[in-house]
């Protein structure tokens, strides 16, 4: 989608649909049509939040959308708004879409672009034909353009959303496509084709040989019940010193992601119903890929290093079998007491490779525990974290985007739920108490003495069933870490 702003009114752009957001005790803007108001006035339209209606002026298509009392109107409703009007623009084979923005407000208007992008995306890589070809109707279901009309100094955060949004459209390509299409090599030739493409960023992919050179054997230790070559994903963004603004205020940012391609369980296998959304057990790779490699195209000010293990976790003759004991890379051994508890053990091995290669602050994203889901469900992301600055820079960076977080607390009693009986740790508990906290005290092993964050976005990751992006995957995590990254730009 080709995505501009310009500072003319609505009426002066090429566009065939027109949208406008309403409120509550407010008049139309002066260069709306009569019968915009007239619409209003028969109650057709409405001025609350949501509700739709349509008409036609001078052989064009207008769109009013309610938009409540403006002080209710946050970003993240500004994003269900949009969804709302892209869904009719696509039933109407809009081609190009113009929105009036709602002020100068440069959040309001960056979020009506990432809501229009985002709810416009469809995954149709394994189609034989497209939706509206299968249909016989070569009208257009999907926008070409979008505009927004408004002050010209909405020009830079209208263009920054359409980076983001296509950046989260990119994550969910990767989270939707099926295991036996993006296998662990496949998405480290991915992250190394977005090294050789984009200016300043860096890629080392190793394979298997290189991971248990690395000691690694946590990490191994999964991949090794299949056939699938794993992949040790390692990114490197220098930013800051180039930018010469390198400083206290700066730290080298580690992104670690969980990339378990697809996630049977192993020798102790999921039940069948809905394993086939394990291939989505690899959001948290695709979320801290894609991040990176936007933060590298817009040239931010920021040190990264960014890891991510990729692997499938599969039943076999070499899978690793409940009672095993691994060493991962710090020398700590686990007691590996139910293998579909895979992805702490990548992420371990991960995490102290980020702090090894030099991360002065740590953020792990994962689809982890389904104990987060009956805690918080889709509405915000666990997080844990050693670190009070660090959380709040999350937090806060989350409530920006719309890409919410919860806090759950890490206490030094969860430490003793994770003690081995014949290693040091035990990768699943048997009590089964805190499974999402109990994950995160376990992954605090691997860390140091460096301020760290756990998400876990088993929850968000996909069907997070908002106007915007609905079901399958949501891309969620790209604009987080990339608000948290501008967040240290001074």
């Amino acid at each position: 989608m080709q995505v501009s702003a310009i500072s003319q009114p609505t009426t002066d752009s090429d566009a065939d649909t027109i949208a406008i957001g309403v409120f509550e005790d407010e008049e139309l803007p002066a260069d709306a049509p009569e019968e915009l108001g007239a619409l209003l006035a028969a109650g057709e339209a409405r001025r609350s939040f949501k509700r739709l209606a349509l008409t036609h002026v001078d052989g064009r298509r207008w769109l009013l959308v309610g938009f409540g009392a403006r002080k209710d109107l946050t970003p993240e409703r500004a994003r269900v708004a949009a969804a709302i009007v892209a869904g009719r623009a696509s039933e109407l084979s809009t081609r190009a879409l113009c929105w009036a923005a709602p002020g100068d407000d440069p959040a309001l208007a960056a979020a009506l672009v990432e809501g229009t992008i985002l709810a416009d995306y469809r995954f149709e890589r394994h189609k034989s034909a497209p939706a509206d070809a299968e249909d016989g109707d070569d009208a257009p279901k999907r926008l070409e353009r979008l505009i927004v009309s408004g002050p010209a100094s909405l020009q830079g955060p209208t263009a920054e959303a359409a980076a983001l949004g296509e950046a989260v459209n990119r994550a969910r390509d990767l989270q939707n496509r099926p295991g036996n299409d993006l296998t662990p090599t496949a998405l480290g030739d991915y992250a190394a084709a977005l090294g050789e493409q984009i200016e300043g960023l860096s890629v080392q992919v190793e394979g298997r040989e290189g991971i248990v050179a690395r000691g690694m054997g946590a990490f191994a230790a999964v991949a090794q019940g299949s056939h699938q070559e794993p992949a040790l994903i390692t990114m490197r963004y220098q930013g800051a010193s180039t930018a010469g603004r390198q400083g206290p205020s700066a730290p080298t940012l580690g992104l670690v992601g969980k990339a378990v391609t697809f996630d049977s369980g192993g020798i102790s296998l999921k039940p069948g119903a809905k394993m086939s959304e394990m291939k989505f057990d690899m959001s948290g790779g695709a979320a801290v890929i894609e991040a990176v490699a936007t933060i590298a195209r817009m040239q931010l000010p920021v040190n990264l290093v960014a890891v991510v293990g990729a692997t499938e976790n599969l039943p076999s003759g070499h899978s690793i079998k409940p009672g095993d004991i691994v060493t991962a890379a710090n020398g700590k051994t686990i007691e590996v007491n139910n293998t579909d508890a895979e992805g702490r053990l990548v992420l371990a091995d991960c995490l102290w490779h980020a702090r090894e290669e030099g991360a002065e602050q740590l953020v792990d994203l994962a689809t982890l525990t389904g104990a987060v889901i009956v805690a918080l469900g889709s509405t915000y992301a666990g997080l844990m974290s050693n670190d009070e600055e660090l959380a709040r820079r999350i937090t806060a960076a989350g409530e920006r985007t719309g890409e919410t977080v919860w806090r759950l607390p890490l206490h030094e009693e969860y430490d003793e739920l994770v003690k081995g009986t014949y290693g040091d740790l035990d990768n699943a508990p048997e009590a089964r108490k805190a499974g999402t906290i109990v994950g995160a005290a376990f992954l605090s092993n691997f860390v140091g003495d460096v301020p760290w964050a756990h998400l876990d976005i088993a929850g968000s990751a996909w069907d997070l069933n908002r106007a915007y992006v609905g079901k399958g995957a949501s891309g969620y995590g790209v604009r987080l870490l990339v608000e948290l990254a501008k967040s240290y730009i001074s």
